[in-house]
């Protein structure tokens, strides 16, 4: 095992490249991968927590995997305080749950919370439509609509799902920024690693990217109209959609097989 490195050797290197982290397969297993933290300004614990979130949210480590501490340890190369505090921090997030006396895993959402959260989305999100419309500039419209693009490119080239979710969150990013509120966006980014889980789960079933498309474009056109109501039940219709979509492969998943 490598030995852990403190913070203040951090500041003179180039950050590590973690493209490599890939999933490999041993004994016909799974096996999870992570690259070691760059060595950069950055504290250290926010590296390892950029790292590992960005793993779990690309399915690099999938739902229910256990998260060994002394694995983490080796491959972020960091020291084992690092590793818990890294691991308390994605707990806060939703992203990992940790199980008395057996150690952490990826989170799994169940159907019920699943249901919540969807729920949540379509207020916080129809408000920040909303808010977009009373308080964008013309500047920010066109960049959502410049967002929409990317996105429907994304989804008509056919990528990899992951592909798909960057360019979504993309449009997201440009919707916020036009919102121009610091609260909704807080709340927003505390729920969206969760939000981003229960993305991969709906755009994984065929058909699914391209009809967000058409409901975003929907959420656009009522936008660049500045017609607050419409925007608003666009963004509703849109997130009830998922909803359906992603609550419905969340129970096919969680039965039991026989």
């Amino acid at each position: 095992m490598s030995t852990p490195r403190k913070p203040a050797k951090t500041t003179s290197r180039t950050p590590a490249k973690t493209t490599s982290r890939t999933p490999a397969k041993a004994n016909g297993a799974a096996q999870w991968s992570v690259g070691p933290v760059g060595r950069v300004a950055a504290p250290l614990r926010e590296q390892a927590v950029s790292v590992l979130r960005q793993a779990i949210l690309d399915f690099e480590i999938r739902p229910g995997q256990r998260l060994i501490e002394r694995k983490l340890v080796e491959e972020l190369d960091v020291s084992r305080a690092t590793v818990r505090e890294v691991l308390a921090r994605l707990a806060s997030e939703g992203l990992v749950t940790v199980i008395p006396q057996r150690g952490a895993i990826v989170s799994v959402l169940s159907v019920a919370e699943a249901v919540d959260i969807y729920e949540m989305r379509v207020a916080l999100e129809v408000l920040a439509v909303q808010r977009f419309v009373e308080r964008a500039t013309p500047q920010r419209v066109r960049e959502l609509r410049k967002a929409l693009t990317g996105y429907e490119k994304a989804v008509r080239s056919r990528g990899d799902t992951n592909k798909r979710l960057r360019a979504k969150d993309a449009f997201y990013e440009a919707l916020l920024a036009g919102a121009a509120s610091p609260p909704l966006t807080e709340m927003l980014t505390i729920l969206q690693s969760r939000i981003r889980l229960l993305r991969s789960t709906s755009l994984s079933v065929p058909g699914r990217a391209l009809d967000s498309v058409h409901e975003l474009t929907a959420i656009v056109d009522a936008i660049e109209a500045g017609d607050v109501e419409r925007a608003g039940q666009a963004c509703a219709a849109h997130v009830r959609a998922a909803a359906k979509t992603g609550v419905g492969r969340l129970s096919e998943m969680s039965e039991p097989v026989h």
